[in-house]
């Protein structure tokens, strides 16, 4: 019951302080006249995967490496094929071309380069910081090629602001709910992986199990309420980019982040199993988005279908 409670308690805070954290950097840009292109590619991105980053950070200084690295493949797996497969299924995603060639490029380019940190089995702090330049340069690059060329793309990055919570006027409030959001989904990773860890103890689960299943579902919970709130709102390509976009998030400044406060030992069963789950999960919403640049309900019912039996193998492992 302690640890179901902690799980609880800890999922509930990470999506509050996700969720007022995105409120509070949001709605400061917006008063302080940033463009709604540059705090969709940035504050956006960034708060979406707080929570992602903070608990791979905790699970990283708690010693439980399976969960950092877990976290974020697992996420990225849950991003494609039970997020962007439900919101297919709820309303077909039509995709930008422009938007798709760019961004797709470095989907596979960051995805090959975790696969490259697998294979080698550690993540030193300086691979880190490759991962974290090489992020800034695409916001950078995404930046200077909408400003001087808007199109489609620039409209879904607008989208995902205007879909972004309201908050109050001026610039003192939003900034201490961005300080407040930070320390609940601090807090909240704290229980969550604490309680994760435990349930892993409890039934003698690998940790790195729990990190693909549990923690990876429960911290991709604001791509999640994004994703099907913008098919409800038949904004499908934001849907669309904000699962692209957090996928590269994830790997580039959630893994590189968490190396830099400490270097990451790779589990044997990301390395034999579930880093080829992910690559082929990539390579199925590439095939599928070329295809008339869609994702039609078909496709998304593969999706959700592969996150089911992705996961029963993980219990089947348990």
């Amino acid at each position: 019951m302690e640890i179901a409670i902690s799980l609880a308690v800890g999922l509930a805070l990470l999506v509050l302080g996700g969720d007022l954290l995105v409120r509070g950097s949001v709605t400061a840009a917006r008063n302080m006249g940033v463009s709604p292109l540059l705090i969709g590619l940035t504050l956006v991105g960034f708060g979406t995967s707080t929570p992602e980053l903070v608990t791979s950070v905790t699970a990283a200084l708690e010693g439980s490496p399976g969960i950092a690295v877990g976290n974020v493949v697992g996420s990225n797996i849950a991003n494609v094929l039970l997020i962007l497969g439900a919101s297919a299924v709820i309303f077909p995603l039509v995709i930008d071309p422009k938007g798709f060639k760019r961004d797709v490029v470095v989907l596979i380019a960051s995805t090959l380069a975790l696969l490259a940190v697998v294979l080698v089995g550690f993540m030193p702090s300086w691979v880190g910081v490759v991962f974290i330049l090489a992020l800034f340069g695409y916001v950078y690059f995404v930046y200077r090629q909408e400003k001087a060329h808007p199109d489609e793309a620039a409209v879904v990055l607008e989208h995902r602001v205007e879909d972004a919570p309201k908050g109050p006027k001026g610039v003192l409030w939003p900034l201490v709910m961005s300080v407040a959001g930070i320390a609940i989904t601090i807090v909240g990773a704290r229980y969550f992986v604490g309680g994760a860890v435990d349930l892993a103890k409890g039934f003698g689960i690998s940790d790195t199990i729990i990190g693909l299943t549990v923690v990876a579902v429960g911290t991709s919970m604001p791509e999640l309420v994004t994703s099907i709130t913008a098919a409800f709102r038949k904004h499908a390509d934001v849907a669309y980019g904000n699962i692209v976009g957090s996928n590269i998030f994830n790997v580039l400044f959630v893994l590189g982040a968490t190396s830099l406060v400490k270097p990451i030992e790779i589990p044997d069963q990301i390395i034999a199993f579930d880093i080829w789950v992910l690559l082929a999960t990539t390579a199925l919403l590439v095939l599928f988005a070329r295809t008339g640049l869609k994702l039609l309900r078909w496709e998304g019912l593969v999706f959700v279908g592969g996150f089911i039996a992705y996961t029963g193998y993980l219990i089947h492992l348990a």
